[in-house]
């Protein structure tokens, strides 16, 4: 399967393109309307609920974003729905990811990033093949955890996924992988049960041999994550094909 063209052919909004100076806070419909509005395609994260369902948003915990505090997964769609987004002046809830597709319509392609805490539960990964059956706009999945990426290859075929890297794997979120998955990860090392359509790198990392190689024996294509500067902006020109950005306009 080759990507699709537009995966390399205008920058990607970060989690939308948000602002939050101007009460445009990430993965909100406020959010992905301003990028529909700039013609940008939108990065976004899907999160698992305590009733199988699909959320966007990116944190396992509340407490960043909204002024609940707890876990994601431990409370039911219908009360994360109802739950508002701080600091956001357009009234944005919690979207479920099903009315998010919704609101979208296939008027700006998405690149859907499915969270994982690395276990094995694929609850969410099902969840995500069975929303996307319906949706007829332009999309890629993509994800850092390989076995999600590996589920991807042997269920959903016919689905463009992406293998999301790095090289040090030093954040909080990374807390749940042992020295040797972090190895096998910055390395590609999973790559013959994976196969990913694409790469998404993260930008202070580049130019590294996974990346440099992919791109040049199995020419896939390498976006990179995120892109915030001109110094991030001119590496990621140099050494990928694309680029998810935030903070500013290309």
């Amino acid at each position: 399967m080759s990507t699709p063209s537009w995966l390399v052919a205008k920058p990607i909004a970060h989690r939308g393109l948000h602002n939050k100076a101007n009460g445009v806070i990430e993965n909100t419909l406020s959010a992905a309307e301003a990028a529909i509005a700039r013609g940008f395609p939108i990065e976004l994260d899907v999160q698992l609920t305590a009733d199988n369902e699909a959320i966007v948003f990116h944190d396992f915990e509340l407490d960043r974003l909204t002024g609940e505090t707890g876990l994601v997964a431990e409370r039911n769609l219908s009360a994360l729905t109802g739950i508002g987004i701080s600091g956001t002046m357009g009234g944005d809830n919690i979207p479920a990811f099903k009315d998010y597709l919704a609101r979208i319509a296939g008027r700006t392609p998405l690149v859907i990033e499915i969270k994982s805490k690395f276990n094995g539960d694929m609850r969410l990964t099902k969840r995500v093949i069975e929303i996307l059956n319906d949706y007829s706009g332009p999309f890629v999945v993509k994800s850092f955890d390989p076995d999600i990426v590996a589920y991807l290859r042997h269920y959903a075929p016919n689905i463009t996924r992406g293998f999301i890297g790095e090289l040090e794997y030093a954040s909080k979120s990374d807390s749940f992988l042992s020295p040797e998955q972090k190895h096998r990860f910055a390395n590609l090392l999973h790559f013959e049960e994976t196969q990913p359509h694409f790469l998404s790198w993260r930008v202070k990392d580049l130019p590294c041999a996974s990346t440099y190689l992919s791109r040049l024996l199995g020419h896939l294509p390498v976006m990179t994550w995120t892109v915030r500067n001109p110094e991030d902006r001119a590496r990621a020109e140099k050494h990928a094909d694309q680029m998810v950005f935030e903070g500013f306009l290309p």
